[in-house]
Order: C-alpha cells, then structure tokens, then sequence
C-alpha cells in the first residue's frame, strides 16, 4: 500500500464526525497524557513507601473493584443528572484523588484514594460512550470509538514514555502533574462540549412514561445485551490474561525482563501505528462477524503463547491478538450503542463497562491460580478454548440481533433522532452535529482497556 493510499484511508477515517466529537476526543488525548498513577503505583508502594508487594497488588485490585461499582454509577448519572456534568465531576474528583496521592502516606489513606480513583475514573466512561453515541450517526460509531480508543492509546504511549523520561522528578511529582492534565481535560468539557443526553418520553401529566423507565436490573434483563455482556466477559478475560500471564511465561522461557518490555510494547505500537488502517478495513462489515473474527484472533494469539519460546515469537502473538483489540473493542461499544435505547444509553454502556472492571479484578486473580497449579502451558490453552467459545457466541446468538438494520427490537421502543441542545424541553430533541508485566502498575485503563 502507497503512502498516497495511507493517506487517503486515514482522511476517510477521520472525515465527516461532529465537532463536538473532536473535542471529547482531545479530552481523551489530554487525560491519558498524563495518566501516571496507575503505570508508576506499584513502584511507588513498594520503592518508595516500602509496602511490600502483596499491598501493592491489594491496592491496585481495589482500583478494579472501585471500577465494578464506578461504571454502573457512572450510567446511572450520565442518564438522570446528564453526561456532561457527570463527566466534568468524575473528571474532578479523579484530579483530587492523584492530587491526594502526592500528599497520603499511610497505607489505609492510600488504599481508601486509590478505590475512589478507581470509581470516578470508570464512572466517567460511560458518559464518554454515551456521548458519542448521542452525537455520532449509527453507520459512524464504530469509527467514531475506534478513532477515540486510539487517542486513549497514544496517550498511553506518550505517558509510559513521558514517565520513564521524568521519573529522577519523583512519583508525587508525576501524580501531580497527572491531576492538572485530568483537570484540563474536565475544562475542555465544560466549555467546549455541548450536553447531548435526550430525554426520555413523558405523559400529558409530565411524568416519564413507564415504558420508559429504565434501570439497572432492567438493562440485565435485556437478554440480547445481557448475552453481549456475557460474552464480552470472557473474551476481557482473555484479553487481560497476557498481561499477567505474559511475564511469567517470558521468564519460563529463560528471557530477561527486557525482552518482556519490547514483546509487551509490541501492544501498543501496532495500535497507535495500525489503528485507523484496521478502522478502514473493518468499516461497513458486519457487527457480529467483527465481533466473531477479533474472538477468534484473542483465541490464536493467546492459544499460541504455549508455543512460542523466543522474543520474536512472542511479539507476534502479541501482534495477532492486538490487532484482535482493535477490533473487538470499538466494535462491542458501538454494538452496546446500538442495543441500548436512546434515553438509557449510559445505563447501557455503564452495565458494560462493569463487565471489563470485573474482567480486570477476576483475571489477575484466576490467571495467577492456574499458572501456580497446572502451569503457564494450561493457561494459554485455556484462554484459547475461551475465546474459541465467545467467537461461537457472538456468531450463533448475536447475528440477528447486531446485524439488524431496522433498530426494532420487542423490549426496548425504537429510538428517535436526538438533537444536542442545552435546554431542557419535554419533547424528545434531534442530534445535530456541533462545533479503556513491567510492574504491576502497567496497565491500560479504558472501557476497553485493562484494569489491574
């Protein structure tokens, strides 16, 4: 492929989305930027503090469990109070939690920060997917959440290596700088983004009619989205098992912990490199099928872990099972879009997000008890199976429902266009287009992304 065509694909990608999009998306860019809290905790307990290890895992295992109560908060508040003010407060309090983290020394006062960190960080996500679900046109989203994982990615990137650089500043020093970037990134809200959460129907009366009355255990009994929730579960444990597998399996193999860093950094240049080329390929094919296709390529990347014995081998399962992230998330939060109602879309996108938090806190602890029992081997075979499974699900109990282009499902009524306005009317309103080891602590973190 020619630069000229590169170019081209990459002009399609990033054509024709709102620009209140674009905003949500530097957003995206700003707070990832400086995400150092998580990559660097672990560091920071144990050199710095002197916890021990085991502390510093308990620690960032709260993060996850503050993220299985944060996202379905997060959904509950982006749909009631509106996504905006949702997100500039998450945005807020998650500055004043890493603020706090410079200043906290004892190991309770760390611990009780750390679990609010991990709630307002996953309930600001759902308002993000929301969002652009209320701004983007159903064709679009799934670009739309792929160019957004993408900036979540090269954040990523730029924070791991913008940390290393700065580490001889001291750890306080780069938690702080992470609030001010978070608390930028709650300013790029609150002066550039419009509100776009529509309203739910209402009666003569002025009360919101029951059929649209939405809550969470109301969203479980979904069973279209409560399969998609399902099967999103075990592809996330898949997902996250290579990042505490991986290590480990490296070190069986007799390779040092340098060759563990460039196989797992594989991860993140292919997406940053590949992103927005796998984004065309992917554009217009089938949800279900994409969703099908990125199972199976978790399945084979992981499954073939077992196999591999030197640091190329080992990157290219990496590569195989990136590019199968690409996919499946983008894909699965504009699946999660599509499923969801209009006026319940946070709710929606919230019980989803719990699923990739509950992901990050079960899958440390399973991966860790199969590798200390039957061994490294056992475990990639499994993951394999796992994913082979979920690619079966997606395909045989999920077609007809994402693949159907007339929006009409029996449970939930057919959504209407929105619009993004920031009055409130009782009349539902159209949408306009306006102007998510190296130690522990490494980790992704987006709807999409690992949580440790």
């Amino acid at each position: 492929m020619s630069i000229d065509s590169l170019r081209r694909s990459a002009r399609a990608t990033v054509s024709g989305l709102p620009g209140g999009f674009w905003w949500l998306w530097l957003s995206t860019l700003v707070n990832r930027t400086g995400a150092f809290v998580l990559t660097f905790l672990s560091l920071y307990l144990t050199q710095e503090l002197g916890h021990s290890a085991w502390f510093a895992g308990l620690v960032l295992a709260l993060h996850g469990l503050g993220g299985v109560a944060g996202s379905p908060l997060g959904g509950t508040l982006a749909d009631k109070w509106g996504r905006r003010p949702t997100m500039v407060t998450m945005h807020l309090v998650t500055a004043t939690c890493a603020a706090a983290l410079a200043l906290v020394t004892t190991a309770w006062g760390v611990a009780a920060v750390v679990l609010l960190m991990g709630v307002s960080m996953q309930a600001v996500r759902p308002s993000i997917q929301a969002t652009i679900a209320d701004m983007v046109p159903e064709h679009d989203r799934r670009r739309a959440f792929a160019l957004n994982y993408w900036a979540l990615n090269l954040g990523f990137a730029v924070a791991a290596f913008g940390g290393g650089a700065a580490i001889f500043l001291g750890y306080r020093t780069l938690f702080l700088i992470e609030a001010v970037a978070t608390t930028l990134c709650a300013l790029i809200v609150f002066l550039r983004l419009p509100e776009t959460r529509p309203e739910a129907r209402r009666d003569p009366a002025g009360e919101v009619m029951e059929k649209d009355r939405v809550s969470v255990l109301d969203v479980l009994r979904d069973a279209p989205f409560r399969t998609l929730v399902l099967l999103n579960l075990l592809v996330c444990l898949v997902f996250t098992a290579p990042w505490v597998g991986l290590p480990l399996t490296v070190a069986e193999a007799g390779l040092n912990p340098g060759a563990y860093g460039l196989v797992i950094a594989t991860n993140g240049v292919v997406i940053v490199a590949f992103q927005l080329l796998v984004n065309k390929v992917t554009d217009k094919r089938s949800p279900a099928m994409l969703l099908t296709v990125s199972s199976l390529l978790f399945a084979l990347g992981t499954g073939a872990t077992a196999l591999a014995g030197t640091p190329l081998v080992f990157a290219a399962t990496v590569v195989v099972w990136t590019i199968g992230e690409m996919v499946h998330v983008p894909t699965n939060a504009a699946a999660t879009a599509k499923l969801a109602p209009e006026h319940a879309r946070g709710r929606y996108q919230g019980v989803m997000g719990m699923s990739w938090a509950l992901s990050g806190f079960l899958a440390p602890i399973l991966a860790g008890w199969v590798v200390d029992g039957p061994g490294t081997d056992t475990l990639w075979v499994a993951c394999g199976v796992i994913g082979c499974l979920a690619a079966i699900g997606y395909a045989t109990r999920l077609r007809k429902a994402l693949d159907d282009d007339n929006d009409v499902r029996g449970d939930v009524p057919a959504p209407a266009p929105v619009k993004a306005e920031t009055t409130r009317t009782d009349e539902p309103v159209a949408l306009t287009k306006t102007d998510e080891p190296e130690p522990v602590a490494l980790t992704k973190t987006d709807s999409g992304a690992l949580n440790a």
